[in-house]
């Protein structure tokens, strides 16, 4: 177990700049034999293999981690998600370049280690089809998860450029499998133009719950996701996943791969995320679809995925406070 904190321990934190590199100066290790008794794991998922535009995530989990911000109260919620929660960070699954379907297999293996240990996965993408298996994992565990869905697309293709396995494709892929459950899914931020009319009769046929940006604009943040959580229930296993690409690229910095205008603030998001960890049993949260483009906290999408982060463990230990 490595603490970066260790050499400044008489001062009671280290700049963000220094030491190594952890998410939030988190202790970190790569043996599972550490796991049990941590609340919530950090795994990176470095691959960008199955994207269909601009590439760059594979870089995202250590610009998130060189982002993230120290722990601390939040100044909203009341509560250090650090000191409510233990969390670690777990390292990166290793991921083969040109390979997705062992990079796949890999993610899948050590997000299940997670679970084994009783601790709820975090899991920093990576493009959206690490969601695949890090869902896979979580379903091998808990059963068929409900799921809330921030995202401009829906993922619900058959295939994308005739290709099966995809950032575009998991969503579908994980309904067929039978890991999510389709009438506890909600998605939330959809706007643009894809996709068309046969994604959207496959989604009506099982039940799948969407919400567009235009329902966040004249509804608000909080009627949406009351009405997301009202349709995924608060009865059984969620997973949580973001794509940044949800946000208007004017909160992006150009660090998305398929930007699309007119969508939510990052107000709206880290508010949506913070009430679905509060509200719903998280028992796995990912974040995905950043490409870095500055160096640590200059890198507004990275920021920005640390803040979701941030906000969804702040959920999780209101969520425990409240219940205990």
């Amino acid at each position: 177990m490595i603490d970066p904190n260790e050499r400044w321990a008489e001062y009671g934190e280290k700049p963000d700049y220094a030491g190594f590199l952890t998410y939030g100066g988190a202790v970190a290790t790569q043996d599972p034999a550490d796991l049990p008794g941590f609340d919530v794991a950090i795994v990176g998922a470095p691959m960008d293999d199955l994207v269909s535009d601009r590439p760059g995530t594979r870089f995202a989990p250590r610009a998130i981690r060189a982002a993230s911000c120290p722990p601390g109260p939040h100044l909203e919620a009341g509560v250090d998600a650090f000191d409510a929660l233990r969390i670690v960070d777990f390292g990166d699954a290793p991921v083969l370049p040109a390979d997705p379907l062992r990079s796949h297999a890999a993610i899948e293996a050590t997000v299940g280690e997670v679970l084994a240990a009783g601790a709820i996965p975090v899991v920093l993408g990576g493009d959206h089809a690490i969601t695949e298996p890090s869902v896979r994992a979580c379903a091998a565990t808990h059963g068929p998860v409900g799921m809330i869905h921030f995202d401009t697309h829906t993922d619900t293709g058959a295939e994308v450029f005739g290709v099966e396995i995809s950032h575009g494709t998991f969503i579908r892929r994980l309904v067929d499998q039978g890991a999510i459950d389709a009438a506890r899914y909600a998605q939330i931020g959809l706007r643009g133009y894809w996709p068309g009319e046969e994604e959207f009769g496959w989604q009506a046929d099982r039940g799948i719950t969407s919400f567009f940006a235009h329902d966040v604009r004249d509804l608000g943040i909080r009627e949406v996701v009351r009405r997301a959580i009202a349709a995924v229930g608060t009865g059984g296993p969620v997973y949580l996943t973001v794509d940044v690409d949800v946000l208007d690229p004017a909160f992006l910095g150009g660090g998305t791969g398929t930007p699309e205008p007119g969508g939510m603030s990052s107000t709206e998001l880290l508010l949506g995320v913070r009430t679905v960890a509060t509200e719903l049993d998280l028992v796995g949260v990912d974040v995905v679809e950043v490409i870095p483009t500055a160096v640590g906290s200059a890198d507004l999408s990275a920021l920005v995925a640390d803040r979701v982060v941030r906000e969804a463990l702040t959920g999780i230990a209101l969520r425990r406070r409240r219940r205990a």
